[in-house]
């Protein structure tokens, strides 16, 4: 009898089956205005990770008493603070949504957005897949 994917042998109950991680869902969406639970900057996002992918070399540089989890998403955002605007790369854990309904004053938000909606941002129709 030949051997189907349906039909495991008897010794190998388990055979087949990968255990999958799980990975927490996001609860921010991109064009979403966030702002950082400690540091005193906001951002809007641009892009989520489902999990961390930016290097080790990054991760590491984060103190090991603050650094997040890598088993969550991860958002990158267009960001400012009082005196500049700049990327950064933040964990779910560390963002909060920005109630404030001011939009975000960073130089590269028309490339990717255009208006500012209920306090979000809509994503220009030729970024969307």
């Amino acid at each position: 009898m030949p051997f189907h994917d349906s039909v495991l042998p008897a010794a190998l109950p388990d055979a087949g089956k990968v255990a999958m991680p799980s990975i927490a869902h996001a609860r921010f969406s991109i064009g979403d205005v966030v702002r950082h639970r400690v540091f005193d900057f906001r951002g809007v996002i641009f892009d989520v990770d489902p999990v961390f992918a930016n290097s080790d070399e990054w991760y590491e540089a984060i103190p090991e008493a603050i650094r997040p989890h890598k088993d969550q998403p991860f958002y990158h955002l267009l960001a400012e603070n009082m005196e500049s605007t700049y990327v950064a790369y933040v964990s779910q854990q560390n963002l909060l949504a920005d109630d404030s309904d001011e939009p975000v004053e960073h130089p590269a938000i028309p490339g990717l957005f255009t208006d500012f909606v209920g306090g979000r941002y809509q994503l220009r129709s030729e970024h969307r897949h």
